[in-house]
């Protein structure tokens, strides 16, 4: 195996390992701030920390003005759209649940490239959509708790097919630019976009909310790790391997969550739930043969 495959999936691995903590974080920080004030101070954490960084490191890049409408395009997507599904989402049912649907993004971007960009659809896309279905039905099904627990759903499939819009931006950025830059932006008119949502609809309980210092350190946590590592190493993978390979590391995300919540948040993780995320797992790698099948093809 050559050297930068190994960083390839190194860099693929980290990232996904630092999702699926976000999703115990986010818990976290929620028992003392609200989902738009948490995602807010991640921002901003964020976008301070990373232009330290470029300025130290001197890596600044700019972007030229025809690209600015697609960098305005694709931060609407993530992290404004993505989060707000994912933190809504996420007061509404449990880490492990939310990390399943999350992993469901490598099954619908085939779909979504179909439509913009005429990709064909293979019937292993068709077989894996359906089984990685079931199992999210059977892990849903087994978290029921009402019309709380489908709205927690709806809101976290906002954030899937936001998170894939924003995927097919990044691949035509990551042409021009490095991750470090896409990412800044892509934070600073996050940031942009949720400061008067913020304002409007949180600020009075922000003011009035004590901060404690686990709550810091766990936003702090999500703002360089999550908000900023991942999206930098995701967008070196995209750069790599193309979207629809990245998207495949997105089956590690259920895992490491489900194992990380059930040692922190001491979240449930009954014989139904593991079998859920198994056949899920199994559905998003039947849908990815065909990749496989090229590239054996090609080494022959």
């Amino acid at each position: 195996m050559k050297i930068d495959k190994i960083w390839v999936y190194a860099a693929a691995i980290l990232a996904t390992l630092f999702w699926g903590f976000s999703f115990v974080w986010f818990k976290q920080a929620f028992l003392v701030y609200k989902p738009i004030s948490i995602v807010f101070l991640r921002l901003a954490i964020a976008t301070v920390v990373l232009n330290i960084y470029i300025i130290i490191a001197g890596k600044t890049q700019s972007i030229s003005r025809k690209d600015l409408k697609l960098f305005l395009l694709f931060a609407f997507f993530e992290p404004f759209c993505y989060f707000l599904g994912e933190s809504f989402g996420l007061t509404l049912i449990s880490a492990t649940v939310g990390a399943i649907i999350i992993s469901t993004i490598p099954l619908f971007t085939p779909i979504f490239t179909y439509f913009l960009v005429k990709e064909k659809i293979t019937i292993y896309g068709i077989v894996g959509l359906i089984v990685s279905f079931f199992g999210v039905l059977l892990i849903v099904v087994r978290d029921y708790s009402g019309a709380s627990t489908i709205k927690g759903v709806i809101l976290m499939f906002i954030a899937v097919f936001s998170a894939i819009g924003y995927g097919i931006m990044v691949k035509k950025l990551t042409v021009k630019y490095s991750g470090v830059t896409i990412v800044k932006w892509q934070n600073i008119f996050g940031l942009i976009y949720f400061t008067p949502v913020f304002l409007i609809f949180e600020w009075s309980h922000f003011i009035s909310t004590t901060p404690t210092l686990s709550s810091i350190i766990t936003i702090t946590k999500l703002a360089i790790f999550p908000s900023t590592m991942s999206f930098i190493l995701i967008a070196y993978v995209i750069k790599k391997v193309g979207l629809i390979n990245a998207n495949i590391f997105a089956n590690l995300i259920p895992v490491f969550t489900a194992v990380i919540a059930y040692v922190i948040l001491k979240e449930s993780l009954e014989l139904q739930k593991i079998m859920g995320i198994l056949i899920v797992i199994c559905g998003l790698f039947v849908s990815q043969i065909p990749q496989f099948i090229a590239k054996k093809s090609r080494t022959i």
